[in-house]
């Protein structure tokens, strides 16, 4: 059905371009064909109908989704017209680096909508740049040399709706400079993280808002006051489970979670750590994904009095990232070691601020008992109650240290955990904060 659907949109096409060839050519009336989307369920219709896009919208996807599916399309009915070859520049396009047909651009867009006419012209530019496809990010033209028309930049479309459109299947974007972001996922369950009763509740907060905002956004009165999206704040020390609460929350909510890589993001030149923002936010906008800053400090920390020009810099950073995270739709959670480093500014935008804090006795206990290998028994001298009242130890730690004894067993082709592999485990993560065991 689905390639039923793509090739019916083929024939539409056809006879758009061919019209408007016989108008150039022959000087005839153009006319568009009757055009009815079927609601058949298929990724193509679905799209089209689900973002409401107007004849001209639905037109201009077609002409930029057509080469990924059939290379020479606008070369064989140009042939039809001009069938000794000789240059078009009417068309306009361009030829690819790897791809040997014909790559629309936007002036190919305006020749097929508007033929010579210089207001519809104007108006497929308009929505080029700011319809209801540019607008949500998914359609964009490419930039041009200084001087050259704007329109003579290649149309391009958002790369994972074209595999969803042609297949019906979504590919994750990958990690690199034009998207410095890593999706992040875990095999674990709530039952293996350990947090106090009240940052539960306010864990079920967060979730209440992704299962129900929607619905309350219906309303007249509320939806013209509140502002999209919902933003959060993880803070406590390291070890303590933000990661993997947001990688939890994820996996319960059935969405994606993508964690911002500050090393790509930050840097030391004007207006690029913008930049490189930005182009996570309108990738993430329209995809329902949780955006996870870890120590994000880094860019969301307190802004400084201005001393000289990389202060003032450095504080229109801030003042960038304050607006695009209210502008930001969906769930957007920040992490850091400390609240105290973030500026007032973003503290009072939060939804919610939630303590990870380290864990009592009680709790290191249950983190001991479910971090134990099931393949591994305790030896008896191991008396796990003492170890958790005695060593303050957080979740990351508990683990890193089952894991250093189990390897230990493993090695020695021993059925138990020793209390000794314990003992000298426990000293190595002593060691790494530097504190002395008593």
């Amino acid at each position: 059905m689905q390639a039923q659907s793509i090739t019916n949109s083929l024939e539409v096409l056809h006879q758009v371009i061919y019209n408007r060839l016989q108008s150039h050519f022959n000087n005839a009336d153009i006319v568009f064909p009757a055009v009815k989307i079927e609601d058949d369920g298929t990724p193509l219709n679905n799209f089209i109908i689900r973002n409401k896009l107007p004849l001209e919208e639905y037109i201009i996807l077609l002409t930029v989704l057509i080469p990924h599916v059939k290379a020479t399309f606008f070369e064989n009915i140009i042939q039809e017209f001009l069938p000794q070859g000789g240059d078009f520049p009417e068309f306009g396009g361009i030829k690819g680096t790897n791809h040997r047909g014909l790559l629309p651009t936007g002036e190919t867009a305006q020749f097929i909508m508007a033929g010579n006419d210089v207001e519809k012209r104007i108006s497929v530019q308009y929505l080029l740049t700011s319809g209801i496809l540019a607008k949500h990010g998914m359609l964009s033209i490419e930039p041009v040399k200084d001087g050259e028309p704007l329109m003579s930049g290649r149309i391009i479309l958002d790369q994972e709706l074209v595999t969803r459109l042609i297949t019906g299947t979504e590919s994750p974007p990958k990690f690199s400079p034009d998207f410095p972001a890593k999706n992040i996922s875990t095999a674990m369950t709530w039952d293996d993280l350990v947090l106090n009763s009240h940052t539960q509740n306010q864990l079920n907060e967060i979730m209440i808002w992704v299962q129900h905002n929607d619905t309350l956004m219906q309303d007249e009165v509320l939806k013209r006051k509140i502002k999209p999206g919902y933003r959060a704040l993880f803070h406590g020390p390291s070890g303590t489970g933000k990661t993997l609460t947001a990688t939890l929350l994820a996996k319960q909510l059935n969405k994606e979670v993508y964690r911002i890589d500050l090393s790509q993001v930050v840097s030391k030149y004007i207006g690029e750590t913008e930049k490189n923002l930005e182009k996570v936010f309108v990738k993430a906008e329209n995809k329902n994904w949780i955006l996870f800053f870890d120590e994000a400090d880094a860019l969301f920390g307190k802004r400084t009095n201005v001393q000289n020009s990389h202060d003032r810099y450095a504080n229109q950073e801030v003042s960038y990232l304050l607006q695009r995270i209210e502008d930001y739709p969906g769930l957007l959670i920040l992490a850091s070691n400390l609240k105290s480093n973030m500026d007032d500014a973003f503290l009072r935008r939060f939804h919610t601020i939630i303590h990870f804090a380290v864990p009592n006795a009680s709790e290191r206990l249950k983190l001991w008992e479910k971090s134990f290998p099931a393949a591994y028994k305790p030896e008896p001298a191991i008396d796990l109650p003492n170890l958790a009242d005695k060593y303050e130890l957080n979740g990351a730690a508990i683990l890193n240290i089952l894991h250093y004894a189990a390897l230990q067993s493993v090695s020695k082709n021993d059925k138990f955990i020793r209390n000794d592999d314990l003992m000298e485990a426990i000293r190595k993560e002593y060691r790494k904060e530097e504190r002395t065991m008593t």
